[in-house]
C-alpha cells in the first residue's frame, strides 16, 4: 500500500510545530495554495487552521465525542476562538442532525471536545469544524453510535494497537487501520512516549525521517505534554485512522512516564519535581487531545455495550491501583544466589494490588450484570502467565542491558536450545529425565513483573470473575504479538489473551538483532516453554483486527513491511478462531 507523499498541510504542521504550536507572521506569506484540504472560498487570511485532524472518542448508543484542535497565529494565542460543529448523516451535509459552538482558548491548548448526544443509536455520521470569520473547516470525519443494549448484532470488528514511538519511524500501521474494516479502534497506551531527542527508540530512520522528539528534552510541564502531543498529531496515518474509525483509549505508562504506577515511576527522580504533579499535567493534556466518556478526570475504566453481541470492558491497569512493581533484584543473596522463598512470598502478597478494590468492584459489576455473548477486556499489559526458567531470563537480561558479548549470546543460545529440548522431553513423558534436568525447568519465574505475572492474586481475583463467560482480553505494552490461552490456578480456562505488536516501537529485535534465526529461536523457545502461549511474533509492527459473532471470535494478526518509507505492504500474520 502506498501512503501519499508529504502534503503541504503536513510540512506546514511541522514548520508551525517547530515554533511552539502557533503560526508565526513569516509563515503566513509560506501558504498559497491550500486548496487541497480547504473550504472551496479558502481561509481568510490563507493560514490552514485545522493542522492537527479531527477524531472521535467513546461511541455510544446516542452519543459519541469528536475532537479538533484549532493552530492559533501568534497574537490570536491570548483570544478565545469561536468554532462551530457540525454533525450529519451524509459527507456532504445536506442532512445535518446536530450543531453547536464552543470555545477554543489557551486554557484547553486550543482543542475542541464535544460530546454530541442525542443521536441515533447504530448509526454512522459525519462530522466537522467551522471557523467562520476565517473561512476555513476541517476535514469531514467520521463516526459511529452503537446499538442499542441488548439489540440484536451480528458482527463486531475491532482493531487493537498500541506503543507508537514518533523518532522510530512512520506510523504506517495507523493508516492500516485506518483503511480496515474495522467498527472501532482500541487503543491500549503509550500513544506517546516521554524522551528527550536521542532517548527511546531511535534509530536510522529518526534523522532522515526528521522524526525526533519535540520539544528536545523530556516532557515535564503542562507544555512539554501538549507539544508532544500536538507532534505526534502531525503524522498523516494517525491523522487518517483518527479521521475514519472512532477510538476507545486507555493510557499506558509512557503518557506520563516509563513504569509508572500510583505513587512514583522508574524513570522519575526528585530533580523532576513532584510526581503526583507531574501526573497530574498528564492527564490534563490526556483528556484534551484523547478524551474519555467518565464523570471523574484521571478514572478511565468504564464499559461499552454492543447490542447483545459484546461487553467491552476498558480497564486502567496502570496508574489508579498498581502498587509498585516488584524487582528481581531485591531478591538476590549475597552470594549471587536467588532467593526463590523470599520472592514467592512477595509475588503472592494478597496485599498487592494492579487495578485496586474499588475498580475490582466496579469490573464485577459491569461484567456480572452483563448478558452479552462476549465479554471483552481492553486493558494494558499481559494477563497471559507468562513464567519461563530463570537462567533464561537472567541471560535475557544481560543481552537486554547491553552485554552482546560473543560468550553471553552464545550462553543464550545454549540455553534456548538446551531448555526447549528438555520441555520437549517434559512434555513427551520422557522417563530418563535426571533430577537435575527437571530442576532445571522447574524454577521458573515471571518474564515480565510489571504485568500481571506480578499480581497475581488480583489477576485470580480478576479471572473468578470471568468464569463460565466466553472472554476476550486485549493487551498492548510488550511491542510483541501474542496469543495466550487464560486459565486460572485451578486449570479452569478463562478465555483468550490476544495481544497486539506496536505501532513502531521495537521488539525483541530491538534486543537480539534482525537476524531472522535468532529471532525464530526464540519465538519457538517461548511457544514452547510457555505452557499457555500459542502464538507468539517477536519482532514485527502491526496490529489485531478481531471479528466477534454469536458462534466464535477471529483474531487478525496484521503486520506492515515497514516503517521506514510510506510506501509499505500489509500482510495477516496469523488468524486465530476460538469457538463460543
Amino acid at each position: 500500500m502506498q501512503r501519499k507523499t508529504e502534503t503541504r498541510r503536513a510540512f506546514l504542521a511541522k514548520s508551525i510545530l517547530a515554533s511552539g504550536g502557533v503560526i508565526l507572521s513569516s509563515q503566513l506569506v509560506a501558504c498559497e495554495k491550500l486548496d487541497d484540504f480547504l473550504s472551496d472560498d479558502g481561509p481568510s487570511d490563507g493560514v490552514p487552521r485545522f493542522l492537527h485532524g479531527v477524531g472521535s472518542f467513546d461511541p455510544i448508543a446516542d452519543a459519541v465525542i469528536i475532537w479538533t484542535r484549532f493552530t492559533p497565529t501568534a497574537d490570536e494565542v491570548g483570544k478565545s476562538i469561536k468554532i462551530n460543529w457540525q454533525m450529519a448523516t451524509d459527507k456532504d451535509f445536506h442532512h445535518v442532525v446536530k450543531e453547536g459552538m464552543q470555545y477554543a482558548s489557551s486554557a484547553n491548548d486550543f482543542t475542541i471536545v464535544q460530546d454530541v448526544t442525542g443521536l441515533q443509536a447504530n448509526g454512522k455520521f459525519y462530522y466537522r469544524f467551522i471557523q467562520s470569520d476565517l473561512k476555513e473547516t476541517s476535514p469531514v470525519g467520521e463516526t459511529i453510535t452503537l446499538p442499542v443494549a441488548g439489540a440484536s448484532v451480528d458482527s463486531l470488528k475491532v482493531a487493537t494497537c498500541s506503543c507508537s514511538n514518533f523518532p522510530t519511524g512512520l506510523f504506517n500501521v495507523y493508516d492500516a487501520i485506518a483503511n480496515s474494516d474495522a467498527d472501532v479502534v482500541l487503543h491500549l497506551g503509550d500513544y506517546i512516549y516521554e524522551y528527550q531527542i536521542g532517548g527511546y527508540g531511535t534509530n536510522e530512520n529518526t534523522e532522515r525521517l526528521n522524526r525526533e522528539h519535540d520539544p528536545a528534552n523530556e516532557i515535564l510541564t503542562l507544555e512539554d505534554y501538549r507539544l508532544r502531543y500536538r507532534q505526534y498529531r502531525t503524522d498523516e496515518g494517525l491523522q487518517l485512522a483518527h479521521q475514519k474509525k472512532p477510538f476507545i483509549v486507555v493510557w499506558d505508562d509512557h503518557e506520563i512516564t516509563n513504569d509508572a504506577y500510583k505513587d512514583g515511576a522508574e524513570n522519575h527522580d526528585a530533580s523532576e519535581g513532584d510526581y503526583q504533579a507531574r501526573l497530574q499535567r498528564a492527564i490534563q493534556v490526556h483528556s484534551e487531545y484523547l478524551p474519555v466518556r467518565t464523570d471523574t478526570q484521571g478514572v478511565i475504566y468504564r464499559n461499552f455495550e454492543f447490542g447483545n453481541l459484546a461487553n467491552l470492558v476498558m480497564l486502567d491497569t496502570r496508574i489508579i491501583g498498581r502498587d509498585r512493581q516488584l524487582s528481581f533484584g531485591g531478591y538476590f543473596n549475597v552470594d549471587g544466589s536467588f532467593d526463590f522463598a523470599g520472592f514467592s512470598t512477595a509475588l503472592n502478597d494478597p496485599s498487592r494490588r494492579l487495578m485496586g478494590q474499588e475498580q475490582l468492584d466496579w469490573s464485577a459489576g459491569a461484567i456480572g450484570g452483563s448478558n452479552a455473548k462476549w465479554q471483552v477486556l481492553g486493558q494494558q499489559v499481559l494477563i497471559g502467565k507468562m513464567t519461563v526458567p530463570a537462567e533464561l531470563l537472567i541471560l535475557i537480561g544481560q543481552v537486554a542491558g547491553g552485554d552482546t558479548s560473543p560468550e553471553t549470546l552464545g550462553a543464550l543460545q545454549s540455553a534456548i536450545v538446551e531448555l526447549s529440548t528438555l520441555k520437549g522431553r517434559a512434555l513427551a513423558g520422557d522417563p530418563t529425565l535426571t533430577q537435575e534436568e527437571l530442576a532445571r525447568l522447574a524454577a521458573e519465574v515471571p518474564y515480565n513483573l510489571d504485568a500481571w505475572d506480578g499480581y497475581a492474586v488480583e489477576r485470580e481475583q480478576l479471572f473468578s470473575l470471568l468464569k463460565g463467560k466466553n472472554t476476550v482480553v486485549f493487551a498492548g505494552d510488550t511491542h510483541n504479538a501474542w496469543h495466550n490461552i487464560l486459565k486460572d490456578n485451578d486449570g479452569n480456562k478463562i478465555g483468550e489473551e490476544f495481544a497486539c505488536p506496536s505501532v513502531t516501537s521495537p521488539g525483541f529485535e530491538g534486543i537480539f538483532g534482525k537476524n531472522p534465526n535468532t529471532i525464530a529461536g526464540i519465538q519457538q523457545a517461548f511457544t514452547l516453554l510457555i505452557d499457555g502461549l500459542k502464538y507468539f511474533d517477536a519482532s514485527q509492527r502491526g496490529y489485531v483486527l478481531t471479528e466477534f459473532t454469536h458462534s466464535g471470535a477471529t483474531a487478525s494478526y496484521r503486520f506492515v513491511d515497514t516503517i521506514a518509507s510510506s510506501a509499505y505492504t500489509e500482510t495477516e500474520g496469523s488468524s486465530i478462531t476460538v469457538a463460543c
